[in-house]
């Protein structure tokens, strides 16, 4: 006796399936998209587009193609539109001219004093020193101690001496200010030296100016 699945109609579609001709059976024996089809799976995991770690963008679909972007989007490795980005300044440029480095201009009130208008400066104090001292002891020993008092206080208090006034020079702090009183001694303290003022830089500033953070200019 040949069983055949039409005999046994009560047993389920599954029963059916397994003792079917080949006729009759119109689908593989276990199809899993139309079974989960069946059952109201959309198959949504299946084909739910895979980005593995490191793998690349994702892909939308069966298709294999990268997922749009949107129209607003800046492509990879390059800065969006209208991003300002800063440019480093050019290395290695030398100044032109002294106090370039320190902002100041070239000519001009607030540019560096030349090194004659400095020397007059330094002979007008010395000879001013000189008949002070003169006229108090009636000796010349004490010129130095007159011309260090007077450096020192008109130096902190106000930026310059009588010489420098004479010539219209001044001197100040690199930011400006005045030169105050510790300042004005340390730099006080080199003058006297004489050598180390004269030993100066690119801003014609003395060993003096540039270890009181001053430097000397027109008014």
């Amino acid at each position: 006796m040949t069983v055949a699945a039409r005999n046994f109609r009560a047993v389920s579609d599954v029963f059916h399936r397994c003792y079917a001709p080949a006729a009759e059976v119109s689908a593989p024996l276990w199809p899993a998209a139309g079974y989960l089809g069946q059952n109201g799976y959309r198959s949504v995991v299946a084909n739910k587009p895979r980005n593995r770690r490191g793998a690349g963008p994702a892909r939308s679909g069966a298709s294999g193609r990268p997922a749009p972007t949107s129209a607003g989007a800046a492509p990879a490795g390059r800065a969006p539109a209208g991003t300002a980005q800063l440019a480093a300044p050019p290395a290695g440029e030398k100044a032109t001219y002294p106090g370039q480095g320190l902002g100041l201009p070239e000519r001009g009130p607030g540019s560096v004093a030349s090194m004659p208008r400095r020397i007059l400066a330094l002979f007008i104090d010395w000879l001013l020193s000189t008949l002070i001292a003169y006229w108090l002891t009636h000796s010349q020993y004490w010129t130095i101690a007159v011309f260090a008092i007077e450096v020192y206080v008109l130096t902190a208090t106000t930026g310059f001496t009588v010489g420098k006034r004479l010539v219209g020079i001044r001197t100040v702090r690199t930011n400006g200010g005045l030169v105050g009183f510790g300042w004005a001694a340390v730099r006080t303290a080199i003058l006297l030296t004489a050598i180390p003022p004269l030993l100066t830089d690119r801003d014609l500033r003395g060993m003096h100016d540039r270890a009181s953070d001053t430097v000397v200019i027109r008014m």
